[in-house]
């Protein structure tokens, strides 16, 4: 039978509350579920929404800077909703406000509506079924890779296993087990959540295609591919499969899964839920609100992420208010402002069993000593503590090479064999990394002959296609210190009309500076790379006049550049035909 969308009331307001509305903003609270609420009113006209922020479920407050009266200000990130339009204006032409449906009774009272569509995991609903002892296991391999045993079939979770991410700033903190390229060629299936190089992992990949190239790998269908550089990399890998976000994917008749789209970033980040024998588990991975906050409740087993630290902000920015003692108490602040939602999250989804994960990295490289020592993260036994104290939710801090039997720990949880820890003696955490090669590919883009026409500035921002937006940013090429490069470029880019101006624009305008490591944004702007390398793989350091986040600019160079690199073979012959290279040429300031 065909599910139906669902009518919830989330507030009703009598015939006195609905009069005494003021015109422009008025918060209220669901006194029975503690919910908040926002009402715009303009003449007789309503609008309303949750006071849930989109970005990390923050709460709303008015915006004492908004003369008008018409936006409110989250209390987590300062992100600003104008409550007029529903749209975000810090950040600025961004995202939009889901409004809720407002309806007067015959009474002249009010109700705030929300329509729900049917959850797509209930259709064709299966009850769970007793599992043996060892049926359904999950070994924890590191970071965000998990290896699941259901049945006779085995799925692994974005296998990232060796090498760095983001170009040479993250490293794997764990010591994967020694058996996990066997592991990997022995999986039936890989999930891939999405395009960020913890998660999707070209070293690890082209280790697994030597032995297994036809091995099958599903993704979501995102509007930026997973595997958008695939062809590039080099690595042969030829099944990958993309599916569309909440359906059913069989696999036996016993195993599916489904894959779901973040409510934040649904052009790029996934989640997952995986079925056995009726028995679900959630990993929602690095999703900022996965399923734009609709999950299922009650699963057996729930994985997201817990650690922060992903980002280059604020630890890479500088000037104005980004002191160290700032940063530092904003981090802490920030760091247990994730834990208090996560642990909130696990409360009110109420999983059997829950695992922190997805945040075991470290910046191991001695470039990135600073980013190490003030770039500090979440302690896994934290958040397992402090949800322990809040609900019944059982926890599991795993450690490499640890199994969680699912069916032991459903049927008594203080069973001993729930949870199979690594042999006494077995290395948990690395204390060395294979720096080499991978600062090796780095460092060959260095010298490549593109540089020595200073006319690749402009080639490498025309094909980057980002322009009409007023926005002056200054780029310098520096060393391993974030100093100028000896004889590298230090130019400006006006992203109003895309042009390179010698100096800044009379015209008001915001301004960026942009300093990175020459081996890092040499690589990126020759292989057509998204800039996640450079921002969060720490690769840069920056300032701002104001200080705003431009997201049009960042998400677009983040996640919107063109699918296939510049041409560079066809601008090299251009340079040739007209003349001889110049050499390299900077723009003093």
């Amino acid at each position: 039978m065909e599910q139906q969308t669902s009518r919830e009331i989330l507030l009703c307001l009598s015939p006195v509350e609905v009069a005494n509305l003021k015109e422009g903003i008025n918060f209220f609270r669901n006194k029975s579920t503690g919910k908040d609420y926002i009402l715009y009113k303009s003449k007789s006209r309503l609008r309303a929404c949750k006071n849930v922020c989109k970005h990390q479920g923050g709460l709303f407050i008015k915006d004492i800077e908004d003369l008008a009266g018409r936006s409110v200000r989250c209390t987590k990130h300062n992100w600003k909703l104008d409550v007029s339009t529903m749209k975000y204006i810090n950040p600025p032409e961004s995202f939009c406000q889901d409004e809720l449906v407002v309806e007067m009774d015959e009474n002249n009272g009010l109700l705030l509506l929300e329509l729900n569509p049917p959850n797509p995991w209930d259709s064709e609903p299966r009850s769970p079924e007793e599992l043996d002892f060892g049926e359904v296991q999950i070994t924890y391999l590191t970071h965000a890779c998990m290896d699941l045993k259901l049945g006779d079939k085995r799925m692994v979770f974005d296998p990232w296993l060796m090498g760095p991410a983001f170009a040479r700033g993250w490293w794997l903190l764990h010591e994967p087990p020694s058996d996990w390229l066997e592991r990997l060629c022995q999986a039936d299936l890989i999930y891939i959540s999405h395009l960020h190089s913890d998660h999707l992992s070209y070293p690890t990949l082209k280790k697994l295609a030597g032995r297994r190239p036809d091995i099958p790998i599903y993704v979501g269908n995102t509007e930026r591919p997973v595997f958008w550089n695939l062809n590039q990399s080099g690595v042969q890998l030829t099944n990958i499969n993309v599916v569309p976000f909440g359906i059913w994917q069989q696999v036996d008749k016993n195993l599916r899964f489904m894959i779901l789209m973040d409510g934040v970033h649904p052009e790029m980040d996934t989640c997952i839920i995986v079925e056995y024998k009726g028995h679900k588990i959630l990993n929602t991975v690095d999703c900022t609100r996965p399923n734009g906050g609709r999950l299922p409740m009650k699963v057996a087993l729930m994985m997201s992420d817990f650690a922060g630290g992903a980002s280059g902000f604020p630890m890479t920015f500088s000037g104005g208010k980004f002191t160290e003692e700032w940063k530092a108490q904003f981090i802490k602040t920030e760091r247990k402002k994730l834990l208090n939602y996560k642990a909130q999250l696990v409360k009110n989804l109420q999983p059997r069993i829950y695992c922190p994960f997805a945040g075991y990295f470290v910046e191991s490289h001695p470039s990135d000593k600073y980013i190490k020592e003030t770039n500090t993260k979440n302690d896994p036994n934290e958040l397992n503590n402090l949800i322990k104290k809040n609900s019944d939710v059982i926890t599991w801090t795993p450690r490499p090479g640890a199994t969680l039997d699912l069916g032991r720990m459903l049927k008594d949880p203080t069973d001993s064999k729930g949870i199979i820890e690594p042999p006494e003696g077995t290395k948990i955490y690395k204390d060395s990394w294979d720096f080499e090669p991978y600062l090796e590919i780095l460092n060959a883009a260095v010298g490549d002959e593109i540089f020595l026409h200073s006319s690749w500035i402009k080639e490498y921002f025309t094909w980057a296609g980002f322009k009409d937006y007023n926005l002056v940013v200054r780029m310098i090429e520096t060393d391993e210190d974030f100093n100028p490069f000896p004889g590298g470029y230090d130019y400006l880019v006006d992203f109003l009309d895309l042009s390179f101006p010698k100096e800044r624009p009379q015209r008001e305008h915001p301004y960026e500076e942009i300093r990175s490591r020459v081996d890092v944004i040499r690589h990126v702007v020759k292989n057509g790379l998204l800039w996640d390398e450079l921002y969060i793989g720490f690769q840069t350091r920056l300032q701002r006049d104001p200080d705003i986040y431009h997201h049009l600019f960042w998400n677009h160079f983040q996640i919107k550049l063109p699918l296939t690199p510049p041409n560079w073979r066809s601008f090299l012959m251009c340079c040739e035909q007209n003349g001889p290279g110049i050499s390299q040429v900077r723009n003093i300031l």
